[in-house]
């Protein structure tokens, strides 16, 4: 299996398209036409990982944050990265990175969070703009039927919890073939008359390859008329965060205990207790200060999240709870989220969970 098959899937759940602009995803080290043996998935790669890596006969390390960040200039060994850098490419390793793609999953980070909290009704906190584009296409009547479906397997026509959604207007269209012209219907140098279909279809970003595709092959004309947008509407199914509620409320000081066992956290930091019971949640793993203005103006009784400094916990304002439960403890179930999907989407082949723990983090 090559590491390009492997990573198509990956990018099902987290489409690098929505990965944050300042993040660096996807193949890191490798080559996409690699033959992969054996895949280990982890929070870190460190050297340790990729020993773990030599030791198991796995060959392509699927990793949540990315060892390379920013850019680099040299590779002396100098940096535990340059070093993790150095080894893989020793041992023929491939590194893969999802970090903020999977951030912006629907089913992704904050979706783990709020299973391991066990969370109802459960929606992004954050959702993503300019991520939506809306195509209009002209069809004859005849083939209407044909290109909307070929739109619809391609993946065009999702809204929330709707498939197959469009808007269907039928008129005439007029065009003239000139020279050269090998038309679907009419004559060089007369003006015809087709009864059309106006097919207007919402789609993510990330298909708009797949769409085009699509019409391409199921569209007679050998021009197609089409229109493209980008909308500004949030896409309610990509985005950071996610809120859910509690099946019941409970008092804030047994919801940090159920915080505390749930995330399997030795320390919580956290505001003020405001003497109030706890339902509604907002979580997002990592680092989530940004997002403190987004729980309270949601209504949320919590929020947790991680690397909250000293100045941020004022923003609670006797209104919210906020709960900093760490970086790596909010995104370790990371691990068991990759490799489920993995070990899923591939049956016959060995995905391997790393048994080291990557947290930089120690408590005394």
């Amino acid at each position: 299996m090559k590491i390009s098959e492997i990573t198509q899937e990956l990018e099902k759940l987290a489409p690098l398209a929505y990965a944050e602009g300042f993040d660096n995803v996807g193949l890191l080290v490798g080559n996409p036409n690699a033959k992969i043996t054996k895949i280990l998935v982890t929070l870190d790669t460190l050297e340790s990982v990729v020993d773990e890596a030599i030791e198991k006969g796995a060959n392509l390390i699927v990793s949540f944050h990315p060892i390379i960040f920013s850019g680099m200039k040299k590779l002396t060994g100098k940096s535990y990265v340059e070093r993790v850098a150095q080894k893989a490419i020793k041992h023929d390793i491939n590194i893969y990175a999802t970090h903020t793609a999977l951030d912006n999953s629907q089913f992704g980070v904050n979706h783990q969070i709020s299973k391991q909290l066990n969370l109802h009704n459960t929606k992004i906190l954050i959702p993503q703009k300019d991520t939506l584009r809306h195509l209009v296409t002209y069809v004859p009547v005849e083939s209407a039927e044909k290109v909307r479906n070929a739109l619809f397997e391609a993946g065009a026509g999702f809204i929330g919890n709707y498939d197959n959604c469009s808007f269907n207007l039928k008129g005439t269209g007029t065009y003239r073939p000139v020279a050269g012209a090998n038309p679907y219907k009419g004559e060089i140098g007369r003006t015809e008359f087709s009864e059309e279909e106006r097919i207007s279809i919402v789609f993510n970003k990330h298909r708009e390859n797949e769409i085009f595709r699509a019409l391409r092959k199921a569209h007679p004309y050998e021009e197609i008329a089409y229109e493209l947008f980008q909308l500004e509407n949030t896409n309610q199914n990509i985005g950071m965060g996610m809120i859910g509620e509690l099946e019941n409320e409970m008092d804030e000081a047994e919801f940090l205990n159920y915080l505390k066992e749930k995330m399997q956290t030795q320390c919580i930091r956290h505001s003020k207790l405001l003497n109030k019971k706890i339902k509604k949640l907002a979580v997002l793993g990592g680092s989530g200060s940004f997002a403190i203005s987004n729980a309270k103006q949601i209504g949320a009784d919590v929020f947790i999240t991680a690397d909250l400094k000293y100045h941020d916990f004022f923003q609670a304002e006797n209104r919210i709870l906020l709960a900093d439960i760490g970086h790596y403890e909010s995104e370790q179930f990371t691990k068991d989220l990759l490799t489920a999907y993995l070990s899923e989407k591939f049956p016959n082949f060995a995905v391997l969970k790393s048994e080291i723990n990557t947290n930089p983090v120690h408590y005394t």
